[in-house]
């Protein structure tokens, strides 16, 4: 066989796999290319979520806290004999003010205060309307703080504001209450996520 006169058919098989093999590594390109579209649209989708409006304002206006020392008298409705039993806690008094800035109703659930001390996070949920009334009812000293209840499981209409008293109350020493940390106060609605209250005074202790 001629120098000149070589067989073409093994360099048109090379070229033909060639051919085939630059399909295959574009098909990957554009695989990996929608991939990176969608995972960037899943996380833009994920911050934009994220990033929903408030639905309503909550400031806590004022705040007082009131150390209680507790102890039952020693003797039961009998009169019989029975061990002395002591209880401590600091209760809390906090005027709040909540407006719903959605267009739609929204369904304010209670309202917790929250303290860090040295074993982690304690929180506590505002008492029911019933206990309000009882705890006034059987400390008249508290009198001067009572005023309307915040309720709980109100619905606020689209621009409606509440304003009212929400307390709340820590079962501690008084050494643990002077050395607690940060004191907060959360918001909750139903189907919404918790909202943290504006602390915008300092707390007042009698």
């Amino acid at each position: 066989m001629s120098l000149l006169h070589q067989d073409t058919s093994e360099l048109l098989d090379d070229a033909a796999r060639g051919e085939e093999l630059t399909r295959g590594t574009s098909h990957i390109v554009v695989a990996w290319t929608v991939a990176a579209v969608v995972v960037a649209a899943a996380i833009a989708a994920y911050f934009i979520a994220g990033q929903r409006p408030v639905v309503a304002t909550a400031e806590v206006t004022s705040v007082q806290a009131h150390w209680m020392h507790m102890q039952s008298s020693g003797v039961d409705a009998a009169g019989a004999a029975r061990s002395v039993e002591t209880a401590d806690q600091e209760l809390l008094f906090a005027h709040l003010r909540i407006h719903n800035q959605t267009n739609h109703p929204l369904l304010l659930q209670n309202v917790i205060s929250s303290i860090t001390l040295a074993d982690g996070v304690h929180s506590s949920y505002q008492i029911d309307e019933a206990t309000f009334s009882r705890l006034f009812t059987a400390y008249p000293e508290f009198g001067s703080l009572r005023e309307r209840a915040l309720p709980r499981n109100l619905k606020l209409q689209p621009g409606e504001s509440v304003e009212g008293l929400a307390v709340t109350a820590f079962h501690l020493s008084r050494q643990q209450w002077a050395a607690r940390g940060n004191l907060s106060y959360t918001v909750r609605f139903e189907y919404e996520p918790a909202l943290e209250a504006k602390l915008s005074v300092p707390l007042t202790e009698r």
